[in-house]
């Protein structure tokens, strides 16, 4: 949690704000998974920090739920092509691709559990990023 929160913060993914009287907040939550190796022993813990994007209302918090994301023939058909024409391919993993992409709406939700602010405990996090589980975020 603490890495995800480092991420998020590295990033300018939020400002902590008062929240205006015709404005709603959406919550958020903390999800765990068990990464697992092949031979089914326990690999590592994964956390997630999700915004409950359900709570989204359409016209207010977001107008489009487009976003770009690598269809897997695509993927088949560069490899394909890499392996016609003999090139080299190289693969690499972004973390926390996500919280790369501006958000243009404006956006307001909760303090993540465990990591409210004590100065501003009232206050409520502006987006200024995309994050898991907003109308915006890709479903990949």
């Amino acid at each position: 949690m603490d890495e995800e929160m480092a991420a998020l913060d590295a990033n300018v993914t939020w400002e902590l704000v008062a929240l205006l009287e015709d404005k709603k907040a959406i919550g958020c939550k903390w999800v765990y998974k068990v990464k697992h190796n092949v031979d089914g022993s326990m690999s590592r813990y994964k956390t997630k920090f999700i915004a409950k994007g359900y709570a989204q209302t359409y016209g207010i918090d977001y107008e489009e739920t487009y976003s770009l994301v690598a269809k897997m023939t695509t993927i088949r058909s560069i490899i394909a092509m890499v392996a016609a024409k003999g090139w080299s391919l190289h693969q690499m993993d972004v973390k926390n691709v996500f919280l790369h992409g501006d958000l243009q709406e404006e956006v307001y939700m909760e303090q993540p559990p465990g990591y409210v602010d004590q100065t501003h405990p009232n206050s409520m996090c502006r987006l200024k990023k995309v994050l898991y589980g907003l109308k915006q975020a890709p479903k990949a």
